[in-house]
């Protein structure tokens, strides 16, 4: 059964990229049997601790998108953000402005897969787990990842976030 366009996007960019789980395996996007569109929805379904999601946020930074993997323990203050990024104002996007510049839809965005490669900052909590897991580019798609990995395959700032 083919992927949906969005995860093989996903997977493809995984591959290329020679991206790794926490065991040394070429990671894989997986499928949950529904879709999880909550961070704590998601450490359910995998058993895991909420602080491990990287959930995916775009953000709309003086009108260009701003990718921001925060743990899904805590909340992004937009403040700080702005500071870090030298933007004037940084607000949560608009579902059109996500679906525009990652091609996926909110609450299913993945770190990478996208048209163009996203400026990102990613979560320094995020770094305590041996194993995080991020979206896959639908809402029921996810994929394990170490943070080592996610910074490198993102080409992400790592940053504190909250």
């Amino acid at each position: 059964m083919p992927l949906h366009p969005n995860v093989q996007a996903v997977q493809d960019a995984l591959e290329a990229a020679g991206a790794v789980d926490a065991s040394g395996r070429t990671s894989q996007v997986r499928l949950l049997p529904e879709a999880v569109h909550t961070a704590a929805l998601a450490a359910e379904a995998l058993g895991v601790e909420v602080g491990q999601i990287a959930n995916s946020l775009v953000f709309d930074a003086d009108g260009e998108p701003l990718l921001v993997l925060t743990s899904g323990a805590h909340r992004v203050d937009t403040g700080k953000v702005a500071r870090l990024v030298g933007a004037t104002a940084v607000r949560r996007a608009r579902p059109e402005f996500v679906r525009e510049h990652t091609g996926q839809p909110i609450g299913g965005v993945a770190p990478v897969g996208h048209p163009k490669q996203l400026r990102t900052l990613v979560d320094t909590t995020l770094a305590q787990y041996d194993e995080v897991w991020a979206g896959g580019g639908i809402a029921p798609a996810v994929f394990p990842i170490t943070y080592a990995e996610l910074v490198r395959i993102t080409s992400g700032t790592p940053a504190e976030v909250a």
